[in-house]
């Protein structure tokens, strides 16, 4: 894959296939709600990518689920892209053209180095860093997870170290949290609750309006517990301005025309429901669709016409059929009444799943209608779990 600016990718103006919306864009995010396939979909992608096109590409996950480090055959990874080796893509019987790498967002890691670029001193870097409730804020901090996934995207992309980034992210629910993370981040900053909290630790005067809830909160909590807090969220206010500016440029790049989402679902009525869901949402918000990827679907066999008409004749006339069939087999099928009953069964479940097809279909056209693509994969014999699985994965929705 050779590098290409966002302007000469943007010219694309259509993509019919997976491969060319990879070619087309520098990141892919893969959206779905849980058990779907998301993480192994994207994985694949990636893996198909770095196979196809060449270059350097990065599959990010952010789903606190590590199924990722398995699948590519990984024994750990984390917030440092770790390459996927060579010699698992020849094992699997393929030369790849470019390199695959993967990384697992690390929450405390990424904060230590948002505050680290953030911090307007080294001072105030350094109280941040070694102040007690830093470790356990940061872990619990409204959308701490979700806003440092979105910096680190933001920051890997800039970086210019990979032609293509494909980003894994949490259930569809959350990720509209993930989505939303930037913005929320930098309300917060600016919050009445923060500017309540800090205001009389910085002038050291407690107004009249906000005594009672500091003599509540100092009975409860211990009036050192509220300066440690106060403490900590006056170093960081420090480095607001910088939060916001990377909350809009964030929002920019999820925006703009180097960027793609991938929808994952199977047509269960629940997680069809959530795709819906997330197509719509995204849609309304301008961001770029580029493809819905259904899983687990019934063959196109069911729909075939011709199939149809041999299932209802098994189905139907199954004695007709066995008496002409049992000769030919031989023992036990020359049994015409089991033959006639095994026959007729297998009638009757073709139409029974043919039922489930077309409904599959019409889900399916529903769903459709707003990406640019859809691509459907069946049913797999073994669950995936090497290189090898995501590679036969791949080439089903590839191209």
């Amino acid at each position: 894959m050779a590098s290409r600016s966002s302007a000469e990718r943007a010219d694309v103006v259509s993509s019919a296939t997976i491969e060319q919306l990879c070619s087309a864009k520098e990141v892919v995010v893969s959206t779905g709600s849980g058990g779907v396939g998301k993480t192994t979909t994207a994985a694949a992608i990636g893996a198909s990518a770095a196979t196809h096109l060449g270059g350097k590409v990065l599959v990010l996950t952010v789903d606190p689920a590590k199924r990722l480090a398995n699948a590519l055959g990984l024994e750990r990874f984390g917030n440092v892209e770790t390459q996927v080796p060579p010699e698992a893509f020849t094992s699997a019987g393929v030369q790849p053209e470019g390199e695959l790498w993967a990384a697992m967002l690390d929450t405390k890691q990424s904060w230590d180095d948002l505050v680290r670029l953030h911090a307007p001193d080294a001072a105030t870097r350094d109280a941040i860093l070694v102040n007690p409730l830093y470790q356990n804020i940061t872990g619990k901090f409204v959308q701490s997870h979700d806003y440092v996934a979105m910096e680190r995207l933001y920051e890997i992309h800039t970086s210019g170290r990979y032609d293509l980034i494909v980003v894994d992210t949490p259930p569809t629910r959350n990720a509209v949290d993930f989505l939303d993370a930037p913005d929320r981040m930098a309300d917060f900053f600016s919050s009445r609750l923060l500017r309540w909290l800090i205001t009389p630790y910085r002038s050291r005067l407690v107004s009249f309006a906000s005594k009672p809830f500091y003599s509540v909160a100092d009975r409860i909590l211990g009036t050192q517990f509220l300066e440690d807090i106060a403490e900590f969220f006056m170093l960081f206010q420090t480095m607001y301005d910088g939060f916001v500016e990377r909350a809009r440029a964030v929002t920019t790049l999820l925006g703009g025309p180097q960027t793609t989402f991938v929808v994952v679902s199977t047509l269960e009525v629940a997680p069809a429901r959530e795709a819906e869901y997330f197509l719509k949402l995204l849609g309304e918000r301008g961001y770029h669709v580029g493809a819905l990827v259904l899983n687990k679907v019934l063959p196109e066999l069911f729909l075939d016409r011709d199939a149809t008409t041999v299932a209802k004749a098994l189905a139907h006339h199954s004695a007709e059929v066995a008496a002409d069939v049992g000769a030919r087999i031989g023992p036990p099928a020359d049994d015409e009444r089991l033959l006639t009953t095994v026959l007729g069964e297998v009638g009757e479940s073709f139409l029974n799943y043919q039922v489930v097809a077309r409904r599959e279909a019409e889900q399916r056209a529903e769903l459709a209608r707003i990406p640019q693509l859809t691509a459907t994969v069946p049913y797999f014999d073994d669950d995936i779990h090497s290189l090898g699985g995501l590679l036969r994965l791949g080439e089903r929705i590839w191209s």
